[in-house]
């Protein structure tokens, strides 16, 4: 069974920062592109960030020069630093990866955490 699971959410005043974390565990054996997600209330799911296994990065334009995204192949885990958080960061983060495992290792999978929430107070 493979799963992601988020780490790092919680209350931040304006300004502030936060790094979340997102690890795979269970029977994972590796991954392609991995990403951050998050969904305000009331809003749909929106891309916050995403990075391939060879380090490339996309960023949603709202949180470019705020947020950093990296990740760690080998123990399957992807960051992401959030700095200079405004109240409109407020969302739950989704973590979501392309994972294979022992189990099929060359059949790759998508795979999204439980989310944690993310509260930036003004």
């Amino acid at each position: 069974q493979v799963q992601l699971v988020e780490s790092g959410g919680g209350l931040v005043q304006a300004g502030g920062s936060l790094r979340l974390s997102c690890a795979a565990s269970g029977s994972a054996f590796s991954s392609n592109a991995m990403g951050w997600y998050r969904q305000a209330p009331g809003k749909q799911r929106e891309l916050v960030a995403t990075i391939t296994q060879g380090g490339s990065t996309k960023y949603a334009d709202s949180v470019k020069g705020r947020f950093t995204i990296s990740r760690d192949n080998a123990k399957i885990t992807v960051f992401l630093q959030m700095n200079s958080l405004k109240p409109e960061d407020t969302a739950v983060y989704y973590c979501n990866a392309e994972l294979s495992s022992y189990e099929s290792p060359l059949y790759f999978g998508n795979y999204w955490g439980k989310g944690t929430l993310v509260t930036v107070s003004s």
